[in-house]
């Protein structure tokens, strides 16, 4: 089976086979920033340089796919806050026909944050509960309090991510430190009326690009190196220490990082002000990195 999930940031791929307990086992993950959201909030509209970027990698990811063996009907492409909100959403759809021969899901906040939870507590041992999922995109996060086994109590699908953020209050860095207060207060309005009880949760895992690059750099990693992001932790101290750190970088010294993905560098500080915010208000002291996420959910519900 091959799950893609298309945000506005990036790209990514999971080709997976079922293993021995009903779970999955990985044959390839790959991850491209194509930032297909590139100026969909201020016109409404992909942009034509940015639905080259992803088309570009979508190509790739087929030809992954062809030689993988995966049939049509195991493959699932998910198109998330970026394709909900561009009016010219139907040449994204036919561009990602032509080359993989499916239609994109543009699948809703309550869908995305369902699957989210669902893949990132399948890569984790249980923690005390109940869990907080947080998954910040570049167009939206999504929020997820629930159970293990007792499933979802609450969620929401908010209307702020790294990208948004960024272009909205924050630029090409480093920002001035009114316009951060500006964007911290907005997170704030944002997460005060979001409806998810974030001060109950008892473990907060964050999974996808932000978290993930955090854990990265906190453990000051040379590389990237996946197996030791897994399931690292960050207290809420040291997540206040990298957002001033990353505040005070430039763009060219946050790409310097060994571990930074080139293009996430431009929005990284948005990220971690969101991260930052949410982390005033839960129930616990540090976040839990899981490098399972949504793809895996989306895999997950195509073995079920």
């Amino acid at each position: 089976m091959a799950a893609i999930d298309c945000g506005t940031n990036s790209i990514r791929l999971l080709i997976a086979e079922p293993d021995d307990s009903g779970g999955l086992r990985e044959v390839h993950r790959q991850t491209d920033i194509v930032r297909l959201g590139q100026g969909v909030d201020a016109t409404g509209e992909f942009h034509p340089d940015a639905l080259a970027r992803t088309f570009a990698a979508t190509e790739t990811y087929a030809g992954l796919i062809r030689e993988a063996g995966v049939p049509t009907d195991k493959i699932d492409f998910v198109a998330t806050s970026a394709a909900r909100d561009a009016r010219n959403r139907e040449e994204f759809f036919a561009g990602i026909r032509d080359r993989l021969g499916v239609t994109p899901e543009v699948i809703s906040g309550e869908r995305e944050a369902a699957l989210s939870f669902t893949g990132a507590v399948s890569g984790l041992d249980a923690g005390p509960e109940p869990l907080l999922v947080m998954d910040i995109g570049g167009g939206s996060t999504e929020l997820i309090l629930g159970e293990r086994e007792g499933g979802i109590r609450s969620s929401v699908s908010l209307d702020v991510g790294s990208v948004r953020l960024t272009e909205r209050f924050l630029g090409a860095g480093p920002p001035d430190p009114a316009d951060l207060g500006r964007a911290a207060s907005f997170v704030d309005g944002v997460l005060d009326g979001c409806g998810v009880d974030l001060a109950t949760a008892r473990t907060w895992i964050g999974v996808a690009g932000t978290a993930t690059t955090l854990a990265a750099i906190h453990l000051e990693l040379p590389q990237y190196d996946r197996s030791r992001v897994h399931r690292a932790t960050i207290t809420v101290n040291a997540l206040a220490t990298l957002l001033a750190d990353l505040a005070d970088k430039t763009v060219e010294e946050i790409r310097a990082i060994p571990s930074m993905h080139p293009g996430r560098a431009d929005v990284i500080c948005g990220g971690t002000l969101i991260a930052a915010r949410v982390a005033r208000r839960v129930g616990t002291d540090q976040l839990v990195v899981s490098e399972t996420d949504i793809l895996d959910g989306i895999a997950l519900s195509l073995l079920s």
